[in-house]
């Protein structure tokens, strides 16, 4: 965001040096090189001794811009050599339309204890690169050099960013614990940034003072408001399965510019309303604009439409047509990259112009459709008290029919209509009309994740099973499986690969309906063949039922978690066998029958056997009824996944009757 008065308000403004109280660069005690990781965390490859940051506004009066000044440094302990990535230095730098961040004063030394004295090993400045993430930003790269067990890196940078809006922001958690995490911000009296503290662990120490005479404007002094922050034995944040960006819920503190004072005494406000975003989203010539082009289909939406009167098939066949006509070229936006006629020209175009596209095209065929832009899960939260354009990373389409609401997301063809990408489910999203005041939305998966099983097989005296396998899928399920199929460049391929996957399974013949039929189960059928028993002569053999999506590891494996299980949708998994037995063929034990439920009714996990005329009878059922599960269901969840382990080790027994 452009904030030229900003830089006009300050333009008589001069530098005032600001000095914290840092550590001493490079002087390592006793306690440093004695450090274990007992301390804090006795599964830490590595660990942050010590790590301080400043952040100060100031002016430049030669450039006459207006920055922020970042000062870094950190000192970490590598245990062993799983921590030698750590070592791995990364530095993320913004770029804006009017500028970028600048890196300066970088130093990085390793130092190790050998033989009873310190080796300082300092960094080439010639083995730091740069690379172009995206457009929006670059890294700065370079490897801590000398690196052993036991090594302790350190390494201080400065960086002047040259958006005010966003202070900088503090992590006092990431993916190794913390000792000590210390932040300093300076803000002048003149400005007003709302600040929040976000993640599960709290300050150890807040302290705020009154530095003086931080800025000057034409003589008048100007105080700042020193926040000291700190944050001691800070655990580290461990991802798992199931959770959305790591920065929804890592201990951080965050800064945005609500207001400030102008010269003449009054004071501006910043923060915007959602009337004003909604005036600058649709007049947009990459939002707004887009959405009213209906004239880009007024030629061809006969074609498209054919002789479609029911709405919803109107919609469906525009859907269709959208996604088999501009592929997504890999970026990722909500607004429009060139425009929705080029887009459908060169038939690819970014995800604002495929969706962008869509909508108008809705509108041409005077559907009632609208906007809704969403932030990803990888992107994280949206800000709900006040509008942060800068949050939202994603736009898709709302088509309104009759009584119901649909989502849709045409950059990937694959999916059904009205089932949103599951990327794309989190939390809310900003409903964009043209004409009326925009509103939250609550983004919800339309359909759950279904899979079903069903094995009609024989065992034979040579001790092999021989039968049919059907699966059904429908929902994620089966995008999951047409998206394999697709990479795979054939069905067959994609059996070829699956065959490899189960080495104790042959697949003899297959079949595979509604690959393209969306809107259907994907339907899977397939002769398959696989060994049973390893000695025909023993009198007992054993066989394991639960061999279909067994489950072997337990995804929740902490003994604590502070963010929620976000599965995105809920899920069944069902599974059914009938095994005709030979004559002389007995089961003599089995595993018990089991039914176990989580609280609430957020699901529940089902199995039983049975023998009916000569036949072994088993049933199956993995529920979960909840997409999140709270950080208080963590330690049921994790329970229920142990059980359910437990169970299926168990094998059923056959015997050999004389």
């Amino acid at each position: 965001m452009k904030l030229l008065f900003i830089t006009l308000l300050l333009s008589i403004f001069s530098i005032v040096s600001i000095r914290a109280q840092d550590f001493e660069y490079g002087r390592i005690t006793g306690n440093d090189v004695d450090l274990k990781n007992t301390s804090l965390d006795s599964n830490a490859n590595a660990m942050v001794i010590r790590e301080f940051g400043t952040a100060s506004i100031q002016f430049d009066n030669a450039t006459g811009k207006t920055f922020i000044v970042f000062d870094y440094h950190a000192r970490i302990k590598l245990f062993n050599k799983q921590g030698f990535d750590h070592g791995n230095i990364v530095i993320p730098l913004n770029i804006y339309r009017d500028g970028e961040d600048e890196l300066k004063e970088l130093k990085a030394t390793t130092i190790n204890f050998v033989n009873g004295q310190l080796i300082k090993t300092e960094l080439d400045k010639k083995k730091v690169f740069t690379e172009k993430k995206n457009k929006y930003v670059s890294l700065t790269k370079f490897t801590m050099p000398n690196l052993m067990e036991g090594s302790i890196i350190e390494y201080s940078y400065k960086v002047n960013l040259p958006s005010i809006f966003n202070f900088k922001t503090w992590e006092f958690q990431s993916d190794i614990p913390k000792l000590h995490s210390e932040y300093i911000a300076y803000i002048p009296a003149i400005y007003n940034y709302n600040t929040s503290l976000r993640g599960a662990q709290k300050l150890t120490k807040q302290d705020a003072k009154i530095n003086k005479d931080c800025l000057s404007i034409a003589g008048t002094k100007i105080d700042c408001s020193k926040m000291t922050y700190i944050m001691t034995n800070v655990p580290a944040l461990v991802e798992e399965d199931y959770m959305t960006a790591p920065t929804n819920f890592r201990s951080a503190i965050y800064y945005e510019l609500s207001d400030y004072v102008m010269l003449n005494g009054g004071r501006k406000s910043i923060t915007k309303t959602w009337k004003d975003v909604d005036y600058e989203l649709t007049s947009d010539k990459s939002f707004g604009a887009q959405m009213k082009r209906k004239d880009v289909f007024k030629d061809i939406m006969p074609g498209i439409l054919g002789k479609e009167t029911d709405d919803l098939n109107k919609a469906k066949a525009i859907y269709a047509y959208i996604g088999k006509n501009i592929k997504m070229n890999g970026i990722i936006g909500f607004y429009s990259e060139n425009n929705i006629k080029t887009a459908l020209e060169k038939h690819s175009g970014n995800t604002g112009d495929i969706n962008l596209a869509l909508i108008a095209a809705l509108s041409a065929a005077n559907l009632d459709a609208e906007a809704v832009i969403l932030s990803t899960r990888a992107n994280g939260v949206v800000n709900n008290l006040y509008p942060v354009i800068s949050d939202f990373n994603y736009v898709v389409a709302k088509v309104n029919i009759g009584d119901n609401s649909y989502l849709l997301d045409a950059t990937q063809p694959l999916l059904p209509f009205g089932l949103l990408p599951l990327h794309c489910i989190n939390g809310n999203g900003r409903v964009i009309n043209l004409k009326k005041p925009s509103y939250w939305f609550d983004l919800k998966a339309s359909q759950k994740e279904s899979t079903k099983y069903i094995l009609d097989a024989e065992l034979t005296t040579e001790g092999k099973l021989k039968g049919k396998l059907t699966t059904y899928s429908l929902g994620y399920s089966a995008l999951k499986k047409r998206q394999r199929i697709v990479a795979a460049n054939s069905a067959d391929e994609y059996v070829e690969k699956l065959d490899e996957q189960m080495p104790g399974i042959s697949i003899l013949k297959h079949s595979i309906e509604n690959i393209d039929s969306l809107d259907y189960p994907l339907i899977e059928k397939y002769e398959i063949e696989m060994k049973v028993f390893d000695n025909l002569n023993a009198d007992q053999s054993y066989f394991n039922p639960f061999f279909i999506d067994r489950i072997s590891k337990n995804p929740f494996n902490l003994n604590e978690r502070t963010y929620p299980v976000d599965m995105g949708a809920a899920s069944e998994e069902r599974i059914t066998m009938m095994i005709k037995l030979p004559a002389n063929i007995s089961v003599v034990d089995k595993p018990k029958d089991m039914s176990i439920g989580l609280s609430d009714n957020g699901g529940k996990y089902l199995a039983s056997t049975a023998m009916q005329d000569n036949s072994f009878i088993f049933n199956q059922m993995l529920q979960f009824n909840k997409p999140i599960y709270s950080s208080d269901d963590y330690l049921s969840l994790k329970e229920f996944y142990s059980r359910i382990i437990q169970s299926q080790k168990t094998d059923v027994v056959f015997k050999k009757t004389k």
